[in-house]
C-alpha cells in the first residue's frame, strides 16, 4: 500500500521541528519566558502550544485519546497551550520549563513511532472533528509541518526582538 503522501508529510514534520530547534537551542531558562513589553508571548508557550497541536493533529485526531495519553500530554498541560488559551507572563505563571521540553519532545517521537507504520489509504477517511482547513486525517498530519512552521517564525522573531541575531 502507498505511503507517498505519508512519507513526504513526516519528512516535511522532521524538517519542521529541525527548524524550530535552532531558534530555542540556545535559549537560556529566562529566555524561554521573556516577553516584548507590548504582547505576552515566550517561546516557552510557544514550544508547549506546538506539543498540543502535533498530538492533536498526528495522533488523536488518528486514533483517538488513549489511557496512555495522558502520560504523554496530560490534560492540564492541553489546558494550558491548546488552541484559544493565552499565554501567561512569567515562568511561575507557567508549566516547568523541563516539562514543556520534554513534552514537545516526547510527543513527537511518539508522533514518528506511530505514523512509521501507517498508510495513506488508512488515514485518508474523514477527520472528526472537522477542520476548516482539511477534510481527511492525512490531511491533518500534512497540515502539522505547515502549523510548526508558523510558530517556528514567531519563535524568530521573539529572538530577533531580544537582541539576538538572526539565524538565517
Amino acid at each position: 500500500m502507498s505511503r507517498t503522501r505519508l512519507q513526504g508529510a513526516l519528512e516535511r514534520i522532521e524538517q519542521s521541528r529541525h527548524i524550530t530547534w535552532q531558534f530555542i537551542a540556545d535559549l537560556s531558562p529566562e529566555e524561554w519566558f521573556w516577553h516584548p513589553r507590548e504582547v505576552t508571548t515566550h517561546a516557552a508557550w510557544q514550544v508547549g502550544h506546538l506539543a498540543v497541536a502535533q498530538y492533536n493533529l498526528c495522533l488523536r485526531r488518528l486514533r483517538g485519546r488513549t489511557k496512555e495519553d495522558e502520560t504523554l500530554l496530560p490534560d492540564a498541560f492541553i489546558e494550558h497551550f491548546k488552541l484559544g488559551s493565552q499565554p501567561a507572563a512569567g515562568a511561575e505563571n507557567n508549566r516547568p520549563l523541563a516539562e514543556i521540553q520534554h513534552t514537545f519532545e516526547a510527543v513527537y517521537q511518539q508522533v514518528l513511532t506511530e505514523l512509521a507504520e501507517r498508510t495513506d489509504a488508512e488515514l485518508d477517511f474523514p477527520t472528526d472533528p472537522p477542520h476548516p482547513v482539511f477534510k481527511t486525517k492525512l490531511g491533518g498530519v500534512e497540515y502539522c509541518p505547515v502549523h510548526e512552521l508558523v510558530h517556528a517564525g514567531q519563535l524568530a522573531l521573539l529572538r530577533r526582538l531580544m537582541g539576538k541575531p538572526p539565524l538565517r
